[in-house]
């Protein structure tokens, strides 16, 4: 996995494309192999998915001010990816609860690969890169709390009653509350008495088991393991002690050494190649309707704040992107039977188009701009 992740690095692409490759090539050239625990460590490696996203690439602290800027292209986006999923559904006649996952399903977008173009092209400090990063954090936390009203929902089988939404609104705020609370007033302090005991790798066996318990903590709310890894990435991010560089480090190790390869491997040995072939027409269309979504509300929103046509376009070819988030939804949802093996591959061939298209776009915009900004700076002088 790490080989083909390595060699997806030296092509320029991101490693989860290499590692998803690895996957496929598996299932393709070894198809009799007990799954359960190679499935046990793909779902740890969700989980730790989650979790350093939370823990790494989101801060509450920096976000606060970012999201007023952000909240408009955010929005249109979104907006535009949602409505174009939930059409989506409706074209091949899904059901209400296929099609709403649809809708959520492709509102994502891959913080990670967003943070590597804007960093290989030196645009991160720029406005436009920081906007569309703001955005990509945000478009995850709000993807990922619809995601956790799709999946209570899905338990019903049915459209939920008013009391049941109630119900389940319920027990989102509450579970937010206890985790508020930990990561406010309990979880700190226990920060600091790890980091005075005498065994060694405490404080980072505190931050794997944060990740653990935020997990099981969600599952017993009937929310998504990975979800309540996510809040509990985001609020031990805000504690010093748990960001120590070692633990970085080490927690990083862990996940992106071990885990999280484990569990792109895992969605690219799960492809069905018959049943991608199978889904046809759908295939373009998913791909076509999820890329333009945000690339159309992406372009709308930024020019509403004042960007040029080249940043606007920037924005939107910046948003494109999805990867781990969305992976692990179209496994959560396959997983809850809400989509079959043809969508899932069908999506799962989307992620990868859009990993492959979107740098290029980004480069493209990026470096339109940068001519026009000389041009007119020579017309100037």
């Amino acid at each position: 996995m790490k080989f083909f992740g390595e060699i997806a690095e030296r092509a320029g692409v991101p490693s989860v494309m290499g590692e998803i490759l690895a996957g496929i090539l598996f299932g393709a050239l070894i198809l009799d192999v007990e799954t359960g625990i190679i499935t046990f460590f793909a779902q740890l490696g969700s989980i730790f998915l989650l979790f350093t996203a939370g823990y790494k690439e989101v801060s509450l602290r920096d976000l606060k001010p970012a999201v007023l800027v952000a909240f408009i292209p955010t929005l249109t986006q979104l907006v535009f990816a949602f409505a174009f999923g939930f059409m989506l559904g409706k074209i091949f006649n899904f059901t209400f609860l296929q099609s709403l996952f649809m809708a959520v399903a492709l509102s994502p977008t891959a913080i990670g690969v967003v943070i590597r173009i804007l960093i290989d092209l030196n645009y991160l400090s720029s406005r436009p890169g920081l906007v569309m990063l703001s955005s990509a954090v945000l478009d995850d936390i709000i993807a990922i709390s619809l995601l956790s009203l799709i999946v209570t929902f899905a338990r019903f089988n049915r459209a939920p009653s008013a009391l049941a939404v109630l119900t389940i609104a319920g027990k989102i705020l509450l579970f937010l509350l206890i985790m508020y609370i930990l990561g406010k007033y309990f979880f700190p302090r226990l920060f600091v008495h790890a980091q005075k005991m005498h065994a060694k790798e405490a404080v980072f066996s505190l931050v794997v088991m944060t990740a653990l318990f935020s997990s099981y903590l969600a599952e017993l709310f009937e929310l998504h393991a990975t979800i309540g890894a996510f809040i509990g990435g985001m609020l031990i991010s805000e504690i010093p002690l748990a960001k120590i560089p070692d633990v970085q480090s080490k927690v990083e190790g862990l996940a992106y050494g071990i885990l999280i390869p484990l569990f792109f491997a895992f969605i690219g040995y799960s492809i069905d190649l018959y049943a991608l072939v199978k889904a046809g027409i759908f295939v373009p269309v998913v791909t076509l309707l999820a890329l333009s979504g945000k690339l159309i509300g992406g372009f709308i929103g930024s020019k509403a704040i004042g960007f040029n046509f080249c940043e606007s376009l920037a924005f939107g070819a910046g948003v494109m992107p999805r990867a781990g988030i969305e992976l692990v939804m179209l496994t959560i949802g396959r997983g809850i039977g809400i989509i079959g093996e043809e969508i899932f591959s069908a999506m799962v061939f989307m992620v990868i188009v859009s990993i492959l298209i979107s740098p290029s776009a980004l480069k493209f915009a990026i470096q339109a701009e940068r001519k026009n900004k000389t041009g007119n700076e020579l017309k100037v002088g």
